[in-house]
């Protein structure tokens, strides 16, 4: 996949986006775990067992964003046998708002279509704003709501909006 290099904005440094390769295992866990770690926008909370998760990740259905040699995102394509995808993303944070959840979106559509998958879907958290722009930007819709749905270490119970995009 191609070098995305935002030509109207010099701040935005330069990231690659490709398929995730056997040696990402470590990094990739590594980024997850420092977003469950911030407990407010995956349902993922620490602690987050590197090894185990590294171990089981299914590389073949991984897309990730890499600034220079450092992982800074990844996007998850979990294949249903029905014809959808469920998709799971994280982006570290000093690199959101930079491009990087954008075109790991853009590769994740790529890729199911190429799968043959009918559809795309995926889990929020409606306190988190800016990932459900992101999703309404890639034409996901809000398909329904599951109220106190995740429990979270703290006790709380947490609602998730459901939101699909037909490929």
């Amino acid at each position: 996949m191609a070098d995305v290099t935002p030509g109207h904005e010099p701040a935005r440094a330069e990231f690659e986006v490709r398929p995730a390769e056997e040696d990402d295992r470590i990094p990739l866990t590594i980024v997850f775990a420092a977003v469950a770690g911030e407990r407010d926008g995956i349902a993922s909370e620490p602690p987050v067992d590197i090894e185990a998760s590294a171990a089981s990740a299914d590389l073949d259905s991984i897309i990730v964003a890499v600034a220079g040699n450092q992982i800074v995102g990844s996007i998850g394509i979990d294949r249903s046998r029905y014809g959808f995808g469920e998709i799971g993303m994280v982006v570290a944070r000093e690199w959101r708002g930079r491009g990087a959840g954008s075109a790991l979106l853009a590769a994740a559509i790529e890729w199911a279509r190429e799968h043959g998958l009918h559809k795309l879907s995926l889990s929020v958290f409606p306190h988190n704003a800016a990932a459900i722009a992101l999703y309404r930007k890639f034409g996901f819709v809000e398909e329904g709501r599951r109220v106190r749905h995740y429990r979270r270490a703290s006790g709380e119970l947490w609602d998730a909006i459901e939101m699909g995009l037909p490929l």
